[in-house]
């Protein structure tokens, strides 16, 4: 994932950027860059993430920090005074989950991510108070479960409605510059932070000593990026459909959007269709393609309310392929959204389980890690995987998952007890499940808990 400007708030010195935008809905900014000097250029330094791995220039964190002061002020001085050329991004393969293939990623230098990251904390001054309810991802003070939680509550709040799950085709790679550079001239026209942008755009891949310059998509791995995809989408559909698309509705519907990745929720299945049908044109219009395949209606139900005839939501659970689908799931940030009747009401509640290709890809990494590491002490291992399962829980421990945990951290204990098996002949004991339950009472791992309770979702109006 390309480092975020999310966890960012408004800097002391930016604040008066954010009020001024605030008031003047319309009005374009002119003079911004000069809130980039050296302090806001430390505040970015010390939000920038050190321990990534270094672009084309091979310089690290640390190699920058030796002489920090004089880089700052060297990058100030080239960036007012337009002599700042950014670099290339370093195309780097990482594994995938399956751990037969790789996928390709982008490693700006970390002097450009320093950079990167100024600029993206003025440009939020101004667009966080453009960007509506409905936009959670990459967004400062708002996070994934928080989007889950706006689509909890609006599936419940319908009750019987119906589920538009839309996948777009490429999106970050997709982004049409020439629409781009529209959207940021509505709001903001400072040379010098316009120039850094286009820079950034064209700037290109460094691809195993062959430089390409794509004309489209926002730069790989940059922080910028997940700012720009935000504007581009900001325009492209979000105000689209709450002053076009849900004025001419019949009933209410709700659009809940994660970066690229968005549902909206319809209390009327002619409303959804309409939508539906009129969505790729849209998104058509500014470069962008849906994906057919992924994109699909879900009529999303308690089974009390199933019509005569329609499979249980078990029987169609995965036949999520085509759209109108009759299925009663759907999938959202890794999340699996289904009908359960609640153990306290005995209604049927909206519940979130783990996506099963998310959950297959989880322990596949942890097997795979486990594997390289077997021979590291246990003492290691235990630490490794301690935090592993923590940051398992953090993301998907809520409230009605507990079966999915509780298999998950099956898992682990299962394939740790298997790897550890085989690193030599005395580890061949381990197999033996009473050894390795002893083992386990030394170096325990830490039980499934649900850190993200719907019932405080639930305690909370649903208006």
């Amino acid at each position: 994932m390309p480092e975020t400007p999310s966890s960012i708030r408004v800097s002391p010195k930016l604040r008066r950027v954010a009020e001024l935008a605030k008031e003047g809905p319309e009005v374009a900014f002119t003079t911004l860059a000069h809130h980039i000097d050296l302090d806001l250029l430390r505040e970015a330094y010390a939000a920038t993430r050190k321990s990534g791995a270094p672009g084309v220039d091979g310089e690290t964190a640390a190699d920058y920090a030796e002489n920090l002061d004089e880089n700052l002020q060297s990058l100030h001085d080239r960036f007012h005074s337009g002599r700042y050329q950014a670099p290339p991004v370093r195309r780097a393969q990482i594994p995938k989950a399956d751990g037969k293939s790789t996928r390709p990623i982008g490693i700006p230098t970390f002097e450009d991510k320093v950079l990167q990251r100024a600029v993206s904390m003025v440009l939020e001054a101004v667009y966080e108070q453009d960007f509506l309810d409905c936009s959670y991802g990459f967004r400062p003070g708002r996070s994934a479960h928080d989007a889950l939680e706006a689509l909890w509550r609006a599936a419940m709040r319908v009750r019987g409605g119906f589920v538009l799950e839309v996948d777009v085709r490429g999106f970050f790679d997709a982004l049409d510059h020439r629409h781009l550079r529209e959207f940021l001239s509505r709001r903001v026209r400072d040379g010098r932070i316009r120039r850094a942008v286009d820079k950034w755009l064209r700037a290109g891949v460094l691809d195993q000593g062959r430089l390409v310059r794509p004309e489209e998509g926002t730069p790989q791995g940059g922080v910028i990026s997940p700012l720009l995809a935000n504007v581009y989408l900001h325009h492209v559909l979000d105000v689209w459909f709450e002053r076009e698309v849900k004025p001419r509705l019949r009933a209410s519907a709700v659009l809940v959007r994660y970066a690229d990745d968005f549902v909206i929720v319809f209390a009327r299945k002619e409303d959804a269709e309409r939508v539906l049908d009129v969505l790729p044109k849209r998104f058509g219009r500014f470069g962008l393609a849906l994906h057919e395949g992924k994109t699909r209606l879900v009529r999303f139900e308690p089974p009390g309310r199933r019509p005569p005839g329609q499979k249980s939501p078990d029987a169609c659970d995965r036949s999520r392929h085509t759209q109108g689908s009759s299925s009663r799931v759907f999938d959202f940030l890794g999340f699996t959204h289904h009908w359960a009747k609640s153990w306290r009401s005995g209604r049927w509640v909206v519940r979130r389980r783990t996506a099963g290709d998310r959950l297959t890809r989880s322990i596949r990494a942890i097997n795979r890690w486990i594997r390289w590491h077997r021979h590291l002490p246990l003492e290691v291992q235990q630490a490794a995987l301690s935090r592993k399962l923590r940051g398992h829980y953090a993301y998907y421990g809520i409230t009605g998952n507990a079966e999915r945990l509780g298999y998950f951290h099956q898992q682990v204990i299962r394939l740790w007890r298997k790897w550890l098996s085989r690193r030599s002949q005395r580890g061949r004991v381990l197999a033996n499940w009473e050894r390795f339950q002893r083992l386990l009472v030394r170096y325990p791992l830490p039980l499934p808990v649900a850190i993200h309770s719907v019932y405080r979702q639930a305690a909370r109006p649903l208006s």
